[in-house]
């Protein structure tokens, strides 16, 4: 383990956090997507966990720039070497990027205003989309839980996470509050942090797509979708057990319905009829006045083999 640091003795106003594995086609836009903010009192905090593709060599080209602090670490997984990232953070608010994302100029400028609450503790943005090269993809989410929200979020968060990472800034504080990524996750520990976060702080966000998400490319940790179902049933349970009082029994079961009734549509769309059924049964049994649930077991008992209509 080592690490190179430059910087500044002052302490920045904002620290940006990217963690960086293999990721050397694209940890140039990111890092330069940072320096071009019309925001400059910042750091960049970037950590290295153990890539062996050429990212070190395309780091390593920025740092004559003082604003950049560069660690590099053996591979310990994403919550690890953000966690890392946290700790090394000296400014107080802290920022994400993920190493294959991209921010628009003015992002950090029209986000930190909103910490003028101080019962404000993240704020977030839309985003867009691209694919490997770096051309935006015409996509948006339309679900309605995925729609942004702010104030008090702890009802809305619990159904599903319609916060975007990369957008996400932070106020320090918080950390010290509710801890930080829980490395005991694979996958989720994003939402993990915002339920915390949200049981003790506010949400803000800003109305507009303040960067560029990058959809599609082989190594997304997003693909794994066995992993992330077990680790966000690891996440509702154990925000339950920690804070009893914060979301009501009812919506407890409503959240578990819609669950199900997500897994229950992506297995009838890859031919799982079978496990399909099973888990329209739980999202049912959970939370029985869901239209949705019954449209996709119509499907199922419909269609001998499922055919997603294009949109």
């Amino acid at each position: 383990m080592n690490s190179a640091h430059t910087g500044k003795a002052d302490t920045p106003q904002v620290s940006v956090v990217i963690t960086c594995y293999n990721y050397a086609p694209y940890i140039r836009e990111a890092i330069e997507s940072v320096l071009a903010q019309t925001w400059t009192d910042l750091e960049i905090v970037l950590v290295n966990d153990g890539s062996t593709d050429d990212s070190d060599a395309v780091i390593r080209t920025f740092l004559p720039d003082p604003r950049i602090r560069y660690i590099v670490q053996e591979n310990s997984g994403q919550a690890h070497a953000k966690n890392r990232g946290i700790a090394e953070a000296r400014g107080r608010f802290i920022a994400f990027l993920d190493a294959d994302d991209i921010w628009e100029a003015d992002k950090l400028e029209k986000q930190l205003p909103l910490f003028a609450d101080r019962e404000v503790g993240v704020v977030y943005s839309r985003a867009s989309y691209i694919d490997q090269q770096s051309r935006k993809v015409a996509f948006q989410p339309e679900a309605p839980y995925l729609q942004p929200k702010s104030g008090w979020i702890t009802a809305d968060l619990i159904l599903d996470n319609f916060i975007p990472f990369a957008s996400s800034v932070v106020r320090q504080e918080c950390f010290e509050q509710v801890g930080v990524f829980d490395t005991t996750l694979q996958m989720g520990i994003d939402w993990d942090l915002w339920l915390r976060i949200a049981a003790r702080y506010k949400f803000d966000f800003v109305d507009e797509p303040l960067f560029r998400y990058r959809i599609g490319h082989p190594g997304q940790m997003s693909k794994k979708v066995e992993v992330r179902q077990a680790c966000s049933d690891r996440i509702m349970e154990k925000f339950r057990r920690q804070h009893p009082g914060a979301v009501p029994a009812l919506l407890w079961r409503k959240a578990w319905g819609y669950t199900f009734t997500n897994r229950a549509e992506h297995c009838l769309e890859i031919n799982r009829k079978l496990m399909s059924c099973r888990y329209i049964g739980k999202a049912l049994l959970a939370w029985p006045f869901s239209l949705r649930a019954y449209k996709i077991l119509l499907k199922n008992l419909l269609y001998p083999v499922y055919r997603r209509q294009p949109t």
